[in-house]
């Protein structure tokens, strides 16, 4: 029997045991360590909570956000505890080896790290919040939900899309509902033969008198230019927008309106028309120009 072998690994054995009762109350401070850092990041998420819900009132980025605090506490308290177990060579190789994984994990996922940072970025600046209507690259609608990747809206004829935060980021966005009202801009057109100054009378008492007409605003007519077979004007109001239903009805209200205001006084809303011009000057009637030649022709336009 080989006693020589049974001491060497006695004599490791015993070393073992030596250095475990040596770093024992190392091994207890570190448990000691974790358990305050558990309980410590837990009543840190729960300010974190707090604050984030007074201040950006978005459960899932609060919850998302409070997880993230508590995660990062306890790495802390766990590389606490490893320092204390004199591991700094394990603590210097995990510091290392996610460095490393990050780097490669960057590279690779570029798009959706975009979209965290920029998750980030909007729940601090907080350009809209669910329920505000809004507009990012010819995209309408209104917001459900947000979270730190994409946002989702239903748009006006019931579909749900949703955007990457990295688009509402770096586009201009509108938001409808931050004002609570909205302008309308309505386009018409009248004959030339109607005198502009009452045109402008009439049009502006017809939107005077509709529904949901925000009173503080000014209603302005703008007469644009001459075209094809009207003279063009623009008027412009503001209604309330606390949803889009009540854009789209000031719109309708406006054109019925406008329409009776003009049947009742007589002014024309032209069909669109082309004028045949025989003469250099003038615009000649059709059946004169055609007795004048003694000719009848057929004309096409």
């Amino acid at each position: 029997m080989n006693f020589k072998s049974i001491d060497a690994v006695l004599d490791k054995v015993y070393g073992w045991l030596d250095h475990l009762i040596v770093m024992l109350p190392n091994f207890i401070l570190s448990i000691i360590i974790l358990i305050v850092f558990f309980f410590a990041a837990k009543i840190i998420r729960r300010v974190f909570i707090k604050v984030l819900n007074r201040t950006y009132k978005n459960p899932e980025m609060t919850n998302l956000l409070s997880r993230i605090v508590f995660v990062v506490v306890m790495i802390g308290g766990a590389m606490l505890a490893l320092s204390v177990l004199q591991l700094e060579k394990t603590v210097t190789s995990i510091l290392a080896g996610a460095g490393i994984i990050g780097l490669a994990l960057g590279f690779a996922f570029q798009d959706l790290a975009a979209n965290f940072v920029s998750g980030f970025a909007m729940a601090a600046k907080r350009p809209f919040e669910i329920g505000d209507v809004i507009e990012v690259n010819d995209i309408v609608g209104t917001v459900l939900s947000m979270n730190l990747r994409s946002t989702e809206i239903m748009s006006f004829d019931g579909n749900q899309i949703i955007i990457p935060n990295r688009i509402l980021f770096e586009n201009p966005l509108t938001n409808y509902y931050r004002t609570k009202t909205r302008r309308i801009d309505l386009s018409i057109g009248v004959s030339y033969g109607e005198n502009l100054d009452d045109v402008e009378r009439i049009t502006k008492d017809a939107i005077l008198g509709i529904n949901n007409l925000l009173k503080t605003n000014d209603v302005n007519i703008l007469f644009k230019g001459f075209g094809d077979s009207s003279i063009d004007l623009e008027v412009q109001y503001w209604v309330p927008y606390e949803t889009y239903f009540e854009y789209l009805q000031g719109i309708s209200d406006g054109v019925k309106a406008v329409k009776k205001a003009y049947d009742s006084n007589g002014i024309t809303i032209p069909f669109p028309i082309r004028t045949l011009d025989f003469g250099i000057k003038g615009g000649q009637n059709i059946g004169d120009a055609l007795t004048n030649n003694g000719t009848t022709k057929n004309i096409k336009s």
